[in-house]
């Protein structure tokens, strides 16, 4: 396991403009989504542009622990699923090394299972608190046999005969609740409904609707969503293009946005306006961010981006947005570093429980290296320094947290001194290839 290994840092200094054409891996969450439905259909499924990050095969592996079948074949993933309802009962723990959604999301779907499943992760996730998903999944008739305090891993979760829908309002704007609410639902019988204050990445609606799944979804006059999803129906095979993970794209966009002189294109990226919260940010900002060829592929808008070196501004995020662009707080606080002003980033209480407290890492990084700014309970206000001058020098603790290492590294390459990480090798969970990437752009990463 990656965690495992002694640590690894990483350094970035001041960079010439970013020059070339990128391509960020599969979008983590479709990528999560499709290893788990298609090992769930029944039939073949086949996928491209998956994102073969650690966090991703976890799941896989897990599916093919209850039964599924997945091989690889050149640059297409081929799964033989097992049908809707007839997951196996794994011979061992399912290990998710740092991987919550894929543990949150399976919870879900095994929980309601006749059947005994343990859950175990790494150091990291294994501090995460998973209640928010257990809390319905015991409405439903689900027992945790096994826990350790607050709700954590490892976890032993053993299913009713017989699971019970449920109406569930979520008490947080969470993707992954919602998500594990809806996939327990897959094998219950009745309708079971999810009522959505606030929108989330819609990703599990949209794909199980392509998967054959009876759900519905209604928005009712205050922009409230009820999901309907109708437990026991048949789900079939499925062709899947991944396209590029928003988040992922985030890295190089922030980079060209602050390296002067940068003009890059950032091809395939999935434009779905649950995860564009940081194109709409950056663009508030004042940066140069052209949206090329937009097309859809699979039922998800994709786009190219073409981004050039920018004056960023700095601007207040409403609290409202955080749901759309919650993994991307870290590397805009990266861009808001080097906006003129001050940057206010509101509704940020759920980075309080994600791979590290990223709030609090986030701004202790920032200290590090020379950044004015003021973390609150929910909320971090960054006062930028156009050009960087007198920024970085510092040692960044990324606490096992891809995101707070590669903002960081991205942060290095326009201070004027450079900004050393303390582990990079947690960044394969999620971007394997980012160091690559980087470097063919003209970053001076090592």
């Amino acid at each position: 396991m990656t965690h495992a290994a002694p640590p690894r840092p990483a350094l970035a200094r001041r960079s010439q403009g970013l020059k070339g054409i990128a391509r960020v891996p599969g979008d983590k969450s479709i990528s999560h989504r499709s290893f788990m439905f298609g090992g769930l259909a029944s039939g073949e499924t086949r996928i491209t542009g998956l994102l073969e990050g650690e966090d991703v095969m976890r799941t896989g592996e897990a599916m093919k622990a209850m039964g599924a079948q997945i091989r690889k074949a050149g640059d297409e993933w081929i799964i033989q699923g097992v049908g809707n309802g007839c997951l196996l009962q794994p011979e061992g723990p399912l290990d998710f090394g740092n991987a919550g959604t894929g543990s949150r999301l399976t919870m879900g779907l095994v929980g309601v299972y006749d059947m005994e499943t343990t859950f175990i992760g790494d150091a990291s996730l294994s501090g995460r608190p998973m209640g928010r998903v257990l809390d319905p999944l015991r409405q439903m008739g689900v027992q945790i046999l096994k826990a350790a305090p607050g709700d954590r891993m490892p976890i032993t979760l053993r299913g009713p005969k017989h699971a019970a829908p449920i109406t569930y309002r979520v008490p947080m704007a969470s993707a992954q609740v919602k998500s594990a609410v809806l996939l327990a639902g897959l094998n219950t019988p009745g309708i079971t409904t999810v009522i959505e204050p606030v929108m989330t990445r819609d990703h599990t609606e949209k794909m199980l609707q392509g998967f054959g799944a009876n759900l519905t979804v209604d928005t009712d006059d205050a922009g409230v969503r009820h999901i309907f999803i109708e437990g026991q129906g048949k789900l079939t095979g499925q062709t899947i293009a991944v396209p590029g993970d928003p988040s992922s794209a985030g890295f190089p966009l922030v980079a060209a946005l602050i390296v002067p002189g940068s003009d890059i294109v950032i091809e395939n990226v999935l434009m779905n306006p649950t995860r564009t919260g940081l194109l709409l940010t950056l663009q508030e900002m004042g940066g140069n961010i052209e949206i090329l060829n937009p097309r859809n592929a699979g039922g998800e808008d994709v786009a190219d981006l073409r981004v050039r070196s920018s004056e960023l501004k700095g601007v207040a995020v409403p609290a409202s947005r955080a749901p759309s662009m919650i993994d991307e707080y870290p590397v805009l606080a990266a861009a808001a570093a080097f906006a003129e002003g001050e940057t206010l980033m509101q509704g940020l209480e759920e980075l309080r429980v994600k791979e590290s407290d990223r709030l609090a890492a986030v701004a202790r990084g920032l200290e590090a290296n020379g950044v004015d700014c003021t973390e609150g309970e929910a909320t971090l206000a960054v006062r930028g320094r156009p050009g960087g001058k007198g920024l970085g020098g510092g040692t960044v603790a990324t606490h096992l947290d891809h995101r707070i290492a590669m903002s960081f590294l991205i942060l290095g390459l326009a201070t004027e001194k450079p900004v050393t990480v303390d582990d990079a090798n947690m960044i394969a969970t999620s971007f394997p290839e980012f160091m690559g990437l980087m470097k063919e752009l003209g970053a001076e990463i090592e």
